[in-house]
């Protein structure tokens, strides 16, 4: 290779650091909202049609297919079909890649996210012990205590529009702040998935 050619290679982008703890609260917020979406045996709010964080819907056939990762297998389904809800909503907007929502935060988060989940998944731990603020899925559900958990996140200025919550103003460049805004436009809880989202302007 020439020194030409050397001198041509762009330079490596290094990716801006991001807290582990901001990363592990967007994993957290996603999971709890995958488990309180899905139309579960002990009726949860019915978002996607899926029913694995629960004994006898995934619980039972994970444990048998993957019995040393099947409660984070379970976790990750339920994530996924949140996320695959979330796109299929967000495709019916014009430019729909200018839309940042809970499962879809642009693609270098959504890829550290994905590794940060598999990391964990790999880890051994169990994931209530690795993610504390998914407590609240061992806790079974209620509506009432589901609420309190979207309070803790604050509050959310949003209007509604066809194609869900639009949260007013740009995108926090800080996670935490951005996932706290996210969660908390969830509020009221509605009958169908509401998309809480923001709208990049460039």
């Amino acid at each position: 290779m020439s020194l030409l050619e050397i001198e041509s290679i762009p330079p490596r982008v290094e990716r801006a650091p991001i807290p582990m703890s901001d990363v592990d609260l967007a994993v957290t917020a996603q999971i709890v909202v995958a488990w309180a979406g899905e139309t579960g045996e002990d009726k949860r709010l019915g978002w996607w049609r899926s029913d694995l964080v629960s004994e006898f819907g995934g619980e039972d056939l994970f444990r048998r297919l993957l019995p040393g990762t099947w409660p984070w297998a379970v976790l990750q389904g339920a994530r996924e079909a949140a996320r695959r809800k979330d796109a299929e909503l967000r495709r019916a907007d014009h430019d729909p890649d200018r839309i940042v929502s809970l499962f879809s935060l642009g693609f270098e988060l959504d890829e550290r996210l994905d590794e940060r989940f598999q990391d964990l998944k790999r880890s051994g731990a169990l994931p209530h012990e690795a993610l504390s603020g998914i407590a609240i899925i061992g806790k079974g559900w209620d509506t009432k205590r589901f609420q309190d958990w979207i309070d803790d996140h604050g509050t959310a200025d949003t209007t509604t529009t066809p194609l869900g919550r639009h949260l007013k103003g740009a995108p926090p460049a800080a996670l935490d702040r951005l996932i706290s805004k996210l969660v908390a436009a969830l509020s009221p809880t509605a009958k169908d998935y509401p998309l809480p989202h923001f709208r990049r302007t460039l």
